[in-house]
């Protein structure tokens, strides 16, 4: 368990997916250049390729958590964390949903 000020200091933002790629040599991971209406674009990077394809996440708002403390993996550096829910599958693996808002919202609106 963790106390509700833990929890308070977790910022979850929507995003919306502007740029995805493959990252060479990854079997797992993909490259999201995602908006948040911030200054610059934020990339982040997410171990969900072997589920998804860059074409189906880009246009499309997920929730983010954004202030994580930035991770290098594979020689790239991601500032966030796409956050989503694990469906079980027939091969016994827990595929990953990307949660998003049910309606469209401006990038970087915060979740509460």
């Amino acid at each position: 368990m963790i106390s509700y000020d833990d929890f308070a200091k977790c910022e979850f933002r929507v995003g919306t997916v502007v740029l995805a790629e493959e990252i060479v040599g990854s079997d797992k991971l993909l490259k999201l250049q995602v908006d948040f209406k911030e200054e610059q674009l934020r990339q982040i990077l997410s171990g969900i390729k072997q589920w998804y394809k860059p074409s189906q996440l880009i246009g499309k708002q997920f929730v983010f958590i954004t202030n994580l403390e930035p991770r290098v993996m594979m020689g790239l550096e991601s500032k966030g964390m796409i956050l989503c829910a694990d469906l079980s599958t027939d091969l016994g693996q827990a595929k990953p949903i990307p949660l998003k808002p049910t309606s469209k919202v401006l990038p970087g609106t915060r979740i509460r």
